[in-house]
């Protein structure tokens, strides 16, 4: 009798502690017992393939506004960061006051073509400087003193992506280590994950030979929770095989220029997969390294630097495959930092921060209001000019024509960059 086999999980904690093997079906967030799924997932549309689509990337660690969109007419920022300042002669200038780190020329080109929007100096009331705490209400789209238990893509996938695509893949996927919260939902909902660093062929044959074993096990078990895992694997085996295929055999765009970085990387891959057709609405991918308390100037400039060329080659990609009107990209990141520098040649957590549009349809240009700098003491944070909650009402409402209140739970003003 052969005593390899590797058990099917039956609870919770069995069934994600797969993810350091990198498998897509860990992205399958929700445990329920299979007759619930049957009921939430009942014969509703599945998504159209040339629906909008919105990536999400993440700017992890809180990044730096002030050196991201450089206010070179400003004394007091020279003033509050006499080593970390950008000079003025470097800033790739976007308006008479205001300029782009000398890092994100690839970003300047697409500002200056009309395909990025930069909201400035966006936060939230009562700002919380905890990576953790701040993170959760980003992604949930909660208030300060709030605390949610669905994320606001997966209370979008709630309301509004109820069908199941069955096999033709999943409704919301993220390149990233786990499943982010912004996904998290109320219902259960065919969502998928690619390990972010990529797999080798040896990996990708190891790990569908323990999808295909662990589907095919019954394991002994007959109960409801047995069989919403076994259905469950059997799906995330047909899409996992699926979307490898779909990886290995995409060319880019000529002229796509995608760097080596594990970033660039991700967005090659959300780029093939929307190519593909795949009725995904909502693809998350993450870039982490921005909590620069010392020595923060080389860091941040090769962060910003994998961002900006990270994108650039994502946008020319989709303009190649003619993709480009059906894509909206937006970047967050929980907070940015204290407008002066500290003793380590760093900073600080701070509050408000600037994030960028990118997409054929958005509406370019500078929104919100720059930060008023003048006045600040040492220890002073931004006080933040447009909301966050604003920025997702203007995603919802006018690019996946969802109306937002039901998301977000309150009126929210949208915003002019779409």
């Amino acid at each position: 009798m052969n005593t390899d086999f590797t058990p099917l999980p039956v609870t919770r904690r069995e069934f994600f502690r797969w993810g350091g093997r990198g498998l897509g079906l860990l992205a399958f967030s929700r445990f329920a017992p299979s007759f619930l799924v049957q009921s939430a997932l009942a014969a509703t549309p599945a998504p159209e393939k040339d629906r909008s689509v919105l990536v999400l990337v993440q700017l992890a660690g809180g990044n730096d506004g002030l050196n991201t969109v450089v206010p070179f007419e400003d004394a007091a920022y020279y003033n509050l960061r006499p080593t970390l300042a950008v000079p003025k002669a470097q800033a790739l200038r976007l308006t008479a006051t205001a300029g782009l780190n000398p890092a994100c020329a690839p970003l300047a080109a697409l500002y200056k073509s009309g395909k990025l929007a930069i909201v400035q100096n966006v936060g939230y009331p009562n700002p919380n400087r905890s990576h953790f705490r701040s993170t959760e209400i980003w992604e949930t789209a909660s208030a300060a003193d709030q605390s949610l238990s669905t994320g606001w893509v997966g209370r979008y996938l709630d309301n509004y992506c109820a069908g199941r695509p069955g096999l033709e893949g999943p409704v919301a996927l993220h390149v990233t280590g786990e499943t982010p919260q912004s996904f998290q939902s109320a219902m259960p909902h065919p969502t998928f994950g690619l390990a972010a660093g990529g797999l080798g062929r040896q990996q990708q044959s190891e790990n569908l030979g323990l999808l295909r074993r662990l589907a095919a096990h019954d394991g002994g078990h007959a109960d409801g929770n047995s069989s919403f895992l076994r259905a469950t694997l059997m799906d995330a085996l047909v899409t996992e095989e699926k979307v490898q295929g779909i990886l290995a055999a995409y060319r880019p765009s000529t002229g796509a220029d995608y760097a080596g970085s594990q970033f660039a990387q991700a967005l090659r891959n959300v780029a093939a997969l929307v190519a593909a057709g795949l009725p995904t609405r909502v693809y998350f991918v993450s870039l982490g390294g921005f909590d620069n308390h010392s020595n923060q100037a080389n860091p941040h400039t090769n962060n910003l630097r994998t961002l900006s060329e990270g994108l650039a080659a994502f946008q020319a990609d989709l303009e190649g495959k003619k993709l480009d009107g059906q894509v909206l990209t937006m970047t967050f990141s929980e907070f940015g930092r204290r407008p002066a520098e500290n003793q380590s040649r760093g900073t600080d957590h701070g509050t408000a921060a600037p994030l960028f549009v990118m997409g054929s349809r958005a509406k370019g240009g500078l929104h919100g209001t720059a930060p008023l700098l003048s006045g600040l003491a040492p220890n002073q944070d931004l006080t933040f000019s447009t909301d966050f909650r604003r920025i997702y009402a203007t995603v919802l409402d006018k690019w996946l024509a969802t109306p937002s209140r039901v998301i977000l739970g309150a009126n929210h003003a949208p915003l002019g960059f779409v």
